[in-house]
């Protein structure tokens, strides 16, 4: 690092910061929200991640001339935090909500010309709001989407903090209530694999009906679905860099650190390769296995239990043509290996041609297939159901793999999710993978960086900034009568209740 704290050499303090220091370790966006938000209360802060870049799994590289995302990434009006992320480094605009929910669905075992249905809202009261389009989705049997409609029901009437529900699976819950296999595949699972990255067999019921209740059964809008129409490292790395500048926040990136410990007068030492910082308080937003590795005895009762909680990968198959052959910004897909494909050819910089992007989520059986397997594989796929792709040529066919792109929302997993606070003082937690209430998403990591800053702030005698906190008032008049997964104090050692994310 070029402008460092040494052991020998104290942080100077910004203009305009108090007397109080904090190292956050992790640039990830648990890690950025952090810094933003102790940066905003007045402490100094200084941000150090690992690779040469910030973002986290949320990122983008270049390949021959085109930007691209490692992954398509998603969220909802409902995400409440990552909105006031994108508003608080200036990204909003770039992307966009839609105006409502409208979801084409293609069906690849219909004839063609009969394979399209749509998951889309009306301007009513929930749940009339998607009364009409569950009543015309042909991709399921009249008698079918009346069963889907009562489930719906009994899912509305969970009580979230139950924690009862987290020891239950989503799938035996839907066949309890009525769910047939089809359903599930046309429905349930076309929306829960996107978001908590699992099948409905594999998923905690807690984690599903929080999902379903907040997304679907909560508000009209609560679903509507935006997405980065630039490339993720020009929100993730570029303006949230730009925010974390203009905050006064020490940014170091290609640092990693060593070791964290406390010192006798109850300030902390981390420790990065030639130099140690001192500082008041240290926010640990990285991955739970590095997590753990990095904690100090005595910080958490059970430290084990972090390594108990599981991961589960995404794969993203990229394919370049040499023309156009989709119409829709995206679309889902039912009998065929394909989940969800997205339009990337704008955001890429791809000037000629089409660029699609397939997330494929729950990817366990083909993380490490060999490309051209994959190749062979959805190719074909791509043809069933883009009848335009058939005469097209492939320019580029490549794949991304995050073998550890989520935390596993197993049945369980709610009981090894620990909170911001440690019972170290001083030493707070931060990570989609933490207690936020949510699966393992975008507005989990947000919601996640904003609990350890304002548990931080609390022990530094700190005010919450404000504008911080704007998006539980706006998560507020989304769930009526309160938001349960809004953070707030936590006695030291202590976590939150069930509930918190999104991908």
């Amino acid at each position: 690092m070029t402008d460092g704290t040494r052991s020998d050499e104290p942080l100077a303090a910004p203009p305009g910061h108090s007397g109080s220091n904090a190292v956050v370790v992790g640039g990830g966006l648990a890690g950025i929200t952090a810094a933003l938000a102790l940066a905003d209360a007045g402490i100094r802060v200084t941000l150090l991640e690992g690779r040469p870049r910030l973002g986290g799994l949320a990122f983008s590289f270049q390949r021959d001339g085109l930007t691209v995302d490692n992954g398509q990434h998603v969220y909802l009006r409902c995400c409440t935090a990552y909105r006031w992320f994108l508003d608080r480094i200036d990204g909003a605009a770039l992307a966009p909500l839609q105006d409502r929910l409208d979801v084409p669905v293609l069906d690849v075992d219909r004839p063609e010309g009969r394979r399209l249905g749509r998951l889309r809202r009306d301007a009513l009261p929930v749940p009339l709001h998607l009364g009409r389009s569950l009543a015309t989705y042909p991709h399921l049997s009249l008698a079918e989407r009346a069963k889907v409609g009562r489930a719906a029901l009994a899912l509305k009437g969970l009580d979230l903090a139950d924690p009862a529900l987290d020891a239950q699976d989503f799938g035996s819950w839907l066949t309890a209530h009525g769910q047939s296999a089809r359903a599930v595949e046309a429905l349930w699972d076309l929306v829960g694999v996107a978001t908590l990255n699992a099948v409905a067999g594999d998923a905690s019921l807690g984690l599903a009906a929080m999902v379903f209740k907040t997304g679907l059964l909560s508000d009209p809008g609560a679903a509507d679905i935006g997405w980065a129409h630039v490339p993720l490292g020009e929100l993730h790395d570029r303006l949230a860099r730009k925010a974390l500048d203009s905050a006064g926040v020490r940014t170091e990136v290609r640092t990693r650190v060593t070791s964290i410990s406390t010192d006798e007068n109850g300030t902390w030492s981390v420790q990065v390769p030639g130099e140690t910082l001192r500082t008041d308080a240290v926010v640990l937003a990285v991955p739970q296995r590095e997590a753990h590795d990095l904690l100090p005895g005595g910080a958490l009762d059970d430290p084990e239990r972090l390594l108990r909680i599981g991961t589960a990968p995404i794969l993203n198959v990229h394919v370049v043509y040499d023309r156009k052959v989709l119409d829709t910004p995206f679309f889902a897909a039912l009998g065929t290996p394909v989940q969800w494909v997205f339009d990337r050819t704008g955001a890429s910089g791809l000037r000629q041609g089409q660029y699609l992007a397939l997330s494929q989520s729950a990817a366990r059986d083909e993380i490490d297939e060999p490309v051209a397997v994959l190749r062979e594989r959805y190719l074909p796929e791509l043809e069933r159901l883009l009848p335009r792709t058939r005469g097209a040529e492939v320019r580029d066919f490549f794949v991304t793999r995050e073998r550890t792109a989520t935390f596993a929302p197993t049945p369980g997993v709610g009981r090894l999710r620990p909170g911001a606070r440690t019972k170290a003082p001083g030493l707070y937690l931060a990570g989609a993978w933490t207690a936020t209430g949510w699966p393992a998403t975008m507005e989990s990591a947000v919601r996640s960086g904003v609990s350890a800053a304002d548990a931080a702030l609390g022990a530094l005698g700190r005010p919450r900034p404000r504008r911080l906190f704007a998006f539980e008032e706006a998560a507020h008049r989304i769930v009526p009568g309160g938001n349960p997964q809004a953070p707030g104090r936590q006695p030291e050692g202590t976590g939150v209740s069930l509930r918190g994310e999104a991908r």
